[in-house]
Formats: structure tokens, sequence, C-alpha cells
């Protein structure tokens, strides 16, 4: 997959890169949190040296430091850029040491491959191709798919009982899969083929709303605001739009039916029908890329935007405007959060009803 800023050591050899699922976002240019801290640190520095004789930092210095610090680039994209360990706060006084020996506060994902970035899976150091080892992203993907697993393996035994539904949560199951079943798959698909594709739409939503609301935890991290993973999602349902396509009508057969039926003149078929077979051959790629480009970019700007509103927290500390502005930015953070619920369940959404039309057009000839 992408690449994952490691610790930023991608610096010393712009070329180093790979295709390994851990090394996501680094086309990004994210920095790593060592660098905020760096900056901070150089920043404090010479406040320290301009006021030696009051031992502390002006306003305007205190300001600036903690701008380097909260509003960095690493900082800011720490959230949606993938890595090797998982971010804690300071005070539960959990680090580790990487390969490089910089120090970080955090968990760190263990190698249980015994591959790292150094000694690759497949390739080299200096040019890995997969590198083998957990990533963060990782890690939340596995964790959804044993959420799901088990509620929906106790949704099934429930509604297997014959029972009504009860409770909040089987209602509320129970309410998203029949209105993803009777509101999107059957009209996209069609009346005859909608429950061939009901339990991979079905999977695609709920996969998608799981990662979105993980990302909305506070030291986890946002899978579907990397591209690497949000492309995975699209690829799959390539593969099934292409897929079931061939099954129906065959390889020829899918690709005839790509090109509308189009009541011209011989001598004007001659010239349309190979434009035509070729303009909707690259729209069939096109459409799936802006699939996953659709995902990964909402997602992407929501967090940034919340990262932004509350690393104002951490710029106004230390200062005289932290009192008054303090409660505006904790209102708006509230409203950005809900926002972003909001935008989790709605992108889940619009994923599916897009796979499903994608998948519908596949069955049927234009």
């Amino acid at each position: 997959m992408l690449n994952v800023d490691d610790h930023n050591h991608e610096a010393k050899d712009p070329d180093h890169h790979g295709d390994d699922h851990a090394q996501a976002d680094q086309d990004h240019g994210h920095d790593d949190h060592s660098h905020a801290e760096a900056d901070l640190n150089e920043t404090a520095h010479v406040g320290h040296d301009s006021h030696a004789e009051s031992g502390k930092l002006t306003m305007a210095e205190q300001f600036q430091a903690n701008m380097n610090k909260h509003l960095s680039v690493g900082h800011l994209m720490s959230h949606v850029q993938d890595s090797y360990y998982f971010d804690c706060p300071q005070a539960l006084g959990f680090s580790f040491e990487d390969e490089h020996g910089h120090e970080h506060n955090g968990i760190e994902i263990p190698s249980i491959t015994g591959f790292t970035k150094e000694t690759p899976m497949i390739g080299t150091a200096e040019k890995p191709i997969f590198i083998g080892r957990l990533s963060k992203f990782m890690v939340l993907e596995l964790v959804a798919a044993v959420l799901l697993t088990v509620v929906f393996v106790w949704l099934a035994k429930k509604i297997k009982s014959g029972d009504r539904p009860k409770g909040a949560i089987w209602n509320l199951l129970e309410s998203f899969v029949v209105y993803i079943k009777d509101e999107v798959v059957k009209p996209a698909v069609g009346e005859h083929d909608y429950l061939r594709f009901l339990p991979f739409l079905l999977t695609m939503f709920f996969f998608i709303l799981a990662l979105n609301l993980l990302g909305m935890l506070p030291y986890l991290g946002a899978a579907t605001g990397s591209l690497a993973v949000t492309a995975v999602l699209a690829s799959v349902t390539f593969a099934v739009v292409c897929g079931s396509g061939i099954q129906k009508m065959g390889f020829a057969g899918f690709l005839k039916a790509q090109v509308p039926a189009m009541d011209l003149p011989p001598l004007m078929k001659m010239f349309l029908l190979p434009l035509m077979f070729v303009i909707e051959i690259f729209g069939l790629f096109v459409k799936h890329g802006v699939l996953a480009i659709r995902l990964f970019a909402n997602m992407l700007a929501g967090h940034l935007v919340l990262a932004v509103f509350v690393g104002f927290f951490g710029v106004l500390a230390g200062t005289l405007a932290f009192y008054p502005v303090a409660p505006i930015v904790l209102l708006g953070s509230v409203a950005f959060s809900a926002m972003e619920l909001f935008v989790a369940v709605l992108q889940a959404y619009v994923f599916t009803f897009l796979a499903a039309l994608f998948i519908g057009s596949a069955q049927h000839a234009h």
C-alpha cells in the first residue's frame, strides 16, 4: 500500500518508499511529532536565551511555541496518518524507543512477523516493496471486523429466534439493515439480482461505518482518512462489478454492454462506437477511483477541521487569551464532533449507494 511516514526518516532518502499497507500517507508529506517537539524546544530555547534574566517566555513567544507544536503538520495529520504505534496521553507514562533510538509517547505495535523497514518481507531496506508488519490502520480494520462479526452473529441469532425486536441496539441494527435492503440495494441492483449482492453491500456499509466511528475516538486513528484504505475498498467493489457482469454476460458481452445502443447510420457508427467504447471503459475505472477519493477526502477534511479547532486549546495554553476563547473552542469542537458523527454515517451510506448503482449497471446492458 502507501508508505507510513515512519518517524520522518524518509527525509534522508526521498525515493525510499514501498507498497506496504503499513506505509500509508507519505504522499501527504506529514511530519512526525518529534519534529513538532523539536520546533517547540528550539523556540523555547530562543525565548530562554532572550529572557535569561526572567527565566520564562513572553506571551508572544509562548503563543508561537504552542502554534509550532499544536498546529504543525505532523500534529494535525497524526490522526489520519498510519504508523506503527498508537498515541496515548503522556500522563499515562507509556513510551517506547524506535529502531532509530528516538523516544515516543505511545504504545508500539509489536512486529509479530519479525519484519521491519530495515528488513522487509519483499525488497530491501533502500527499496522496500512489502514490509509485512502490522500497522495502526490494520489493527483498526481487524478490530472493526471482529466487532461486526460478534454483533451480527448476535443479531442473526435474535432474528432467527422469531421474537419481536427488543431493545435499542436490536431495533437500530435491524432498521439499518432493512433500510439498506429496501431503499438502496433493491432499487439500484434490481428485484431479481439484489439478494445476491445484499451481503456484500451490507458488509461494506457496516465496515466503513465502524471504521468511521472508531476514527472519532481520541488516540486511535481515522483509517478511512487514508487513501490506501479507501482504494482497497473501491478496488474490491470494482472486482465485484466486473466479476458479476462477466459472470452474467460473458467477457465479450460485458465489454459490449458498456457501449449504449445507438440508432445511427452505419458510417457514423464506424467512428462513434470505438470512441464511445474507449470513453465508457475509461469511465468504468474513473468512477471507481472517484469512489475511493470521495470517501478519503471527506473523512480527511472533517478530521483536519476538527483537529485544527481542538488544537486551539493547546495554542492558547499559558496565555491570557485562553480563558475567554476556551468556551468558544469547546462549543465549536462539540458542534464539529456532532457533524462528524453525521458525516460518518452519511459517507458509509454514499459509498454503499454508489457501489450498488455500479453493480446494478453491470447487470444490465446500456
